[in-house]
């Protein structure tokens, strides 16, 4: 198959590592993709959002399957794009349609959906610029802390987390008066916050059957000891100890059967993945969000877990078979660490050159996907984003696989180069 992979960070070059290795892969195209892609694959300069260029390059290429990796496109509506064009339909597209993606596209829309079909999530409540005083008045009969969150995508940033009332009220009126967000918070649900440990499931699905992949834990803060700014993410872990087969049991019967038959009987085809965030309460999961994409970083420690074919899965996902695809996972653990420019989150330089990509361990031990880079004139690879490097261990236990991970770390460095270095030890220390 000729396939076209959009995106550009660390997920992308996952997915571009594991089509490549499929034998059904014929050429694999990356727009716009990153420095590691381009070992791998051919870039294209074609921006995720540029529905009119990709048309015109799947046409001219013979591209036969699409797969979208970012959020972005996907909430913008290209699925329905291509089923519009006599001449694209008829291509398998990884992905849902405009409506399906609004399960991320909009936390409101999300929240209802959930409260439908009797999805446990935390109990909340959507308001404007027009209803403010009641969204005021509704926070003074909430438990500190309070959860805001902007409807709209806000690029990870738009969930504060506020410890009072008084910060709560601020907080509204900055979002819904003052465009914190822009256009995402022109609506803003007031959430009852969750106490406990998060975790990720990743499900793989045609829109009537689903494969449950591998979960995860991600690390969203900058500082050690989860501390400081929310960033993409840090690092991830994958499996994650503490959810054991009885609440993996509670996620597939409690959430992943009544979303899929809720998407069902809303008429909403879905084809592609749903990243499921959630909170386990003293052995119990709720939603906190749904992502109708793979996560990043989790992606780089969920797919070097899965042991099938990757691109057959894709192609039993987007041919409506994957009742009949036998997904097969690895035993081994996987830990990912996030290499990122000084500054990240906020401001950072680019343009950095990277020293050291040539020492890599085995395959066996550790993998290095690509996010924020590209090749300088000169053909070396520079810094060109937040989140730079991942590094994906891998080991038969937690801790082999973190060694391995930081061993490779070890290898890379660029100027102000940062990364944390107590990924996975909280889950270490559950063990003990």
């Amino acid at each position: 198959m000729n396939i076209l992979l959009l995106g550009s960070g660390g997920r992308e070059h996952a997915f571009a590592w594991k089509i490549v290795n499929s034998p059904k892969c014929s050429n694999l195209y990356v727009a716009p993709g990153n420095a590691g892609t381009a070992a791998i694959a051919e870039n294209v300069n074609i921006a995720v959002s540029d529905f009119d260029g990709i048309s015109r390059f799947v046409e001219e290429k013979n591209i036969e399957m699409v797969v979208v990796g970012p959020e972005e496109p996907l909430v913008k509506g290209i699925v329905d794009f291509f089923q519009s064009k006599e001449t694209l339909k008829n291509i398998l597209i990884i992905g849902p349609g405009k409506v399906g993606a609004q399960l991320e596209g909009s936390k409101d829309f999300s929240k209802k959906f959930m409260d439908k079909y009797g999805i446990p999530t935390a109990g909340s409540q959507t308001f404007t610029k027009d209803t403010i005083q009641k969204g005021l008045e509704y926070i003074d009969y909430q438990e500190a802390p309070i959860v805001l969150k902007a409807d709209g995508l806000a690029a990870g940033k738009g969930v504060l987390i506020c410890q009072t009332h008084e910060e709560a009220k601020a907080s509204l009126k900055e979002m819904l008066l003052e465009s914190k967000f822009g256009a995402a918070s022109e609506k803003v649900v007031i959430e009852q916050f969750l106490s406990g440990i998060e975790l990720s499931v990743f499900i793989a699905t045609d829109g009537h059957h689903y494969r449950i992949l591998p979960e995860a834990k991600d690390y969203k803060r900058i500082g050690e000891q989860d501390t400081g700014l929310n960033t993409g993410g840090m690092g991830a872990i994958s499996p994650v100890p503490f959810a054991d087969q009885d609440f993996l049991n509670k996620v597939e019967t409690r959430i992943v059967i009544p979303t899929i038959k809720g998407l069902e009987q809303e008429n909403i085809p879905y084809t592609g993945f749903l990243f499921i965030g959630l909170m386990n309460v003293n052995g119990d999961p709720y939603v906190i969000e749904y992502n109708v994409r793979m996560g990043d970083p989790e992606t780089q420690a969920v797919l070097p877990r899965i042991k099938s074919d990757f691109l057959e899965l894709l192609f039993a996902m987007g041919t409506q078979q994957l009742h009949a695809f036998p997904l097969e996972i690895h035993e081994y653990c996987a830990s990912t660490i996030v290499m990122v420019a000084g500054g990240y989150p906020e401001d950072y330089k680019k343009g950095d050159v990277i020293l050291g990509l040539e020492n890599k361990l085995p395959e066996s031990q550790a993998l290095v996907f690509h996010a924020g880079t590209q090749l300088s004139s000169s053909k070396d690879v520079i810094t060109n984003g937040g989140r730079v490097i991942s590094i994906t261990g891998i080991g038969q236990k937690l801790e082999e696989a973190l060694m391995n991970a930081y061993s490779q770390v070890s290898n890379i460095n660029w100027n102000e180069v940062y990364f944390r270095k107590d990924i996975g030890q909280d889950l270490l220390n559950l063990k003990k």
